[in-house]
């Protein structure tokens, strides 16, 4: 059996998930639901931090930065989408976000605005669940 990363908290961030679509379905812009996510998840007891800058290190020299949707009690990472179909672009996004805070765990959550339903996907950074 696999020993999954964050098992439980992957779980309550999916009731999160769910219970966002049931409330607002289908049409709004992805920061509609990333307010609204950060919502639920601070109900279930998480502590939430939305658009966090996250350096990017080269030669011990920033070299850029990215901005986190939404990080969960500094360990997870979680990225949201409002497209009609997650690409290996999005999770590449979503891998180097973890390359760059050693975070063990990345969330690729998507609410397409063409369907019902939501898409959530996990993505463990293997190199830093092996140190």
């Amino acid at each position: 059996m696999i020993n999954l990363i964050f098992k439980e908290k992957f779980y309550k961030i999916k009731k999160a998930c769910i219970e966002v679509r049931k409330n607002l379905g289908n049409g709004f812009l992805e920061k509609v639901y990333e307010n609204a996510l950060r919502i639920e998840l601070e109900l279930l007891g998480f502590i939430v931090k939305t658009q966090t800058k996250l350096n990017v290190f080269y030669k011990g020299k920033i070299i850029g930065e990215y901005c986190a949707d939404i990080i969960v009690d500094e360990k997870i990472i979680i990225e949201l989408k409002c497209v009609s179909k997650i690409t290996e672009v999005h999770k590449a996004q979503l891998l180097n976000y973890l390359k760059t805070t050693n975070y063990a765990l990345g969330i690729l959550i998507n609410f397409p605005n063409d369907r019902l339903g939501f898409d959530i996907i996990r993505i463990p950074n293997f190199i830093t669940s092996k140190k």
